[in-house]
């Protein structure tokens, strides 16, 4: 049985995978990203202005969705336990408001029911 600390063909074995890591190599610089990005400040310029675009995308996307579920949420005036529970809460913060003791006409509207 051979010892396995000492290979027989150490300088062949040691050249089939040097050759092996040069094919690899060869094959990621020809890839299509590092093609396109042949430099490393093209290539940060690329990934910043993704960025920028991922973030304005984000931004506009969660206005809409909040803008939407405000609508949707204003609508609910025509469910009549929501609706009246609404008027309540508003009643509530009016009082509790600084000046909230006015009379009806001072200060801000009065509810409509």
């Amino acid at each position: 049985m051979p010892d396995p600390r000492q290979p027989d063909n150490q300088p062949a074995d040691l050249a089939r995978e040097i050759a092996a890591l040069r094919r690899e190599v060869e094959a990621l610089n020809a890839q299509r990203f590092f093609v396109l990005n042949g430099s490393a400040r093209r290539m940060l310029l690329m990934q910043f202005l993704r960025g920028m675009t991922m973030g304005l995308g984000t931004v506009v996307g969660a206005s809409v969705l909040v803008s939407v579920i405000a609508y949707s949420l204003s609508q609910i005036d025509f469910i009549p336990v929501i609706g009246d529970w609404a008027v309540e809460i508003a009643r509530e913060i009016r009082h509790q408001a600084p000046g909230g003791d006015a009379p009806e006409g001072v200060g801000a509207p009065p509810l409509q029911e």
